[in-house]
């Protein structure tokens, strides 16, 4: 069994609102640094070395690359740097952010009425013992209702899906386009705090230590 740090500090490898706001709302002291990572070219390196990645694959090779690169920096001692991304699995496609208000609407015009799955992906890396790093993929099933064209282009419209992965947030306007979900809610919104107090204990992290 790992020893217990005496002290930790938590850092998020993410510039997401979404993410700090479920650390926040969960009582936990972090600190952010955001990643310097091509994601394109991380995946494209996976998939020449191994093939196609799967949904859940690409969101912890993805959450690996960001948590890998920030704590390759200087850190005081103690550091937890947690990296975390999330990829939208719909008919066994992954889809990322989409960007652009074009992407956008062609994806909702596939989401309504449709179910599909939001991966979330979390990488733990402990900047004292990096060779310890552990991730896990937490995902979760959305069921959207049937949305009309209007309501598509007025969503569109408010820039809300442009850098959401699968182009929703279920912690915005698009809550109303959710029926319901299968799985944990605070990984939809991208990080979810069950698996991070796991990963957290593995590393001999107590989450309670991380209140403030």
């Amino acid at each position: 069994m790992t020893a217990s740090k005496k002290s930790a500090r938590l850092l998020l490898a993410s510039a997401s609102a979404g993410r700090q706001k479920l650390l926040s709302d969960a009582g936990l002291a972090f600190g952010t640094q955001v990643s310097r990572v091509d994601e394109d070219a991380v995946l494209a390196a996976a998939v020449s070395a191994s093939g196609p990645q799967s949904p859940e694959a690409t969101a912890l090779l993805l959450a690996r690359a960001k948590a890998e690169n920030v704590a390759a920096g200087e850190h005081p001692e103690g550091t937890v740097v947690l990296g975390c991304d999330s990829v939208f699995e719909l008919d066994g496609v992954a889809y990322g952010k989409p960007y652009t208000a074009e992407v956008a609407r062609e994806r909702w015009q596939q989401l309504s009425g449709a179910t599909g799955i939001l991966h979330s992906g979390h990488w733990l890396v402990d900047t004292d013992a990096p060779q310890g790093a552990r991730g896990r993929v937490s995902s979760t099933t959305v069921h959207f209702a049937e949305v009309s064209d209007e309501e598509i282009e007025a969503y569109v419209a408010s820039g809300e899906p442009l850098p959401c992965a699968g182009a929703f947030t279920i912690d915005g306007l698009a809550s109303a386009f959710i029926e319901s979900i299968e799985g944990n809610f605070q990984n939809v919104v991208g990080l979810d705090i069950f698996v991070l107090r796991e990963l957290l204990a593995e590393a001999g992290i107590p989450i309670v230590s991380l209140w403030k």
